[in-house]
């Protein structure tokens, strides 16, 4: 089975970055290895719909991301099968939150949609301006987040090994570096 961890996002905008940023941790913490099973691990960032070859290719996918929750608080953690996605899960604060959840549905609706699992949280969503600082919040939050998929990561027989004793603080200043090579045809 070939298992993909999906994190979406955009770095430039706080909390948002948080499926790159916990994406590029678990790369550079971790060693995945399973005797049936392979594991890539790729920042979406904001890419959406022009994600749909690479997530139809998997078996199964797990997409780190933020959501948007009624009554909920930033920093609450949610997993949850995509194909049984609470009603108070709205997943629809920011422009690549809705485009993701807008791509699941067009793949769903082709046929073509593995299992999916979402693990993510509420952010702390900024204005207009940028920045490349997580609240506490969220940074919390992401200890959890880590947890819920090493877990569910074993649930599916990896085995997983620390290479690196790492904090998702310690990866954000790099995680612009990270991303995925995509050929725009030009």
């Amino acid at each position: 089975m070939k298992v993909l961890i999906l994190g979406i996002g955009n770095i430039l905008f706080g909390d948002e970055g948080i499926g790159p940023h916990l994406a590029n941790l678990l790369d550079e913490k971790y060693d995945f290895s399973s005797a049936a099973h392979t594991l890539d691990i790729i920042d979406g960032g904001t890419l959406a719909q022009r994600l749909i070859p690479i997530i139809t290719e998997y078996d199964r996918v797990i997409i780190i991301d933020c959501v948007k929750v009624d009554d909920g608080e930033v920093g609450d953690v949610y997993s949850f099968e995509f194909s049984d996605m609470p009603e108070y899960i709205t997943w629809d604060g920011s422009a690549h939150e809705v485009e993701m959840l807008q791509t699941l549905q067009m793949i769903e609706m082709m046929g073509d949609l593995p299992p999916v699992k979402i693990v993510g949280v509420i952010p702390y969503v900024i204005g207009e301006d940028s920045t490349f600082s997580m609240t506490e919040e969220v940074i919390k939050a992401s200890k959890t987040m880590e947890k819920v998929i090493i877990d569910y990561l074993k649930t599916l027989n990896f085995d997983i090994q620390i290479k690196n004793n790492l904090v998702i603080t310690d990866v954000v200043a790099n995680t612009y570096t990270k991303g995925i090579e995509y050929d725009i045809g030009v």
